[in-house]
């Protein structure tokens, strides 16, 4: 039994002209061997965009008039990828083929009340292994303003909103490709859209899609490399409470020199004030001298000597 995929990446405004260059074909080389180039005429649109995914998205917000602040982090288009694996396609046939295609179109123009009128673009592409759909829309929703208004918002946010919103994308898109008419399984709960398009085109095939599907459960350590695990994680909890001690130390020490440096400044500015008094005290002295010498008529060198005398004295 074969799958029904569908996958989901958002994309910010300057990866556009990226995805825009790679769905319509527009590069000279691809890192991607599966592409033949030489097959590459036989794909085809389901809704053509006659101009870049940019252009096109300036000209739905204008005639529109929808809100959306635009930055460099804003996610502003999606696209699907909906495939299933070669040998489902090989079985149903070339018009099937087509059948199944225009079936996930309309689907994604009716899920969640989108709008046709939102789709950038539906290219299928069979110049790889296995055909697959690029369908690319702006995720618009329905809310009000401020004031109450109904207005038409671009929110990749809020258009994914809920943390089951790919699984019910997943069951929604089962259950209306199987009642078209679409034998095919839904596979396990499993978030196949958080794969890589690359991840994704290797595995669209019966086999390995069996096998990536099953590969569900996480696989037991053996004992030896649990006990290397938890011999190293002793290892690094140790480590860390060495640097836990350090960088204690650290703002210990950084702590005692900011004291320290306050303490110089006290001490700076008192030797200041210190140097003043003494200056004063010169004068004051000084000026003394000159008092005793006009009052008594006594030399003042005689003088001072009799007061360094009585200094040295006291000291004593």
């Amino acid at each position: 039994m074969s799958y029904a995929i569908i996958r989901n990446a958002n994309y910010k405004k300057d990866n556009l002209a990226g995805l825009y260059k790679h769905n319509e074909r527009k590069n000279t080389n691809y890192s991607n061997k599966d592409i033949n180039k030489n097959n590459s005429i036989k794909n085809y649109s389901i809704k053509q965009c006659n101009t870049t995914y940019s252009k096109a998205l300036n000209t739905l917000i204008t005639e529109n008039n929808l809100k959306c602040r635009i930055t460099s982090y804003t996610n502003l288009v999606c696209e699907f990828i909906i495939t299933s694996d070669k040998e489902f396609f090989e079985t149903i046939g070339k018009e099937e083929t087509k059948r199944y295609f225009q079936t996930a179109y309309n689907f994604v123009a009716s899920y969640k009340n989108l709008g046709e009128q939102y789709i950038l673009s539906a290219k299928i592409h069979l110049d790889e292994s296995t055909p697959h759909l690029h369908l690319v829309f702006v995720p618009v929703i329905q809310t009000k303003d401020k004031n109450g208004n109904q207005v038409k918002k671009i929110a990749c946010s809020e258009y994914w909103k809920g943390k089951d919103s790919y699984k019910k994308l997943q069951d929604s898109f089962y259950k209306y490709i199987t009642e078209n008419g679409f034998d095919l399984e839904r596979g396990k709960q499993r978030e196949v859209e958080h794969l890589s398009t690359e991840k994704l085109k290797q595995i669209t095939n019966y086999e390995n899609i069996k096998y990536e599907l099953t590969q569900e459960k996480i696989q037991p350590l053996e004992t030896k490399n649990t006990a290397l695990i938890l011999a190293q994680n002793k290892e690094l909890v140790k480590y860390v409470n060495k640097l836990k001690q350090q960088l204690s130390n650290s703002y210990s020490a950084i702590e005692t020199i900011n004291k320290l440096q306050k303490e110089n400044i006290n001490l700076q500015y008192e030797n200041q004030e210190l140097k003043k008094d003494n200056y004063n005290l010169k004068n004051y002295i000084n000026k003394t001298f000159e008092v005793v010498k006009h009052l008594f008529n006594f030399p003042v060198d005689t003088f001072k000597r009799l007061v360094d005398i009585f200094v040295k004295n006291m000291e004593k």
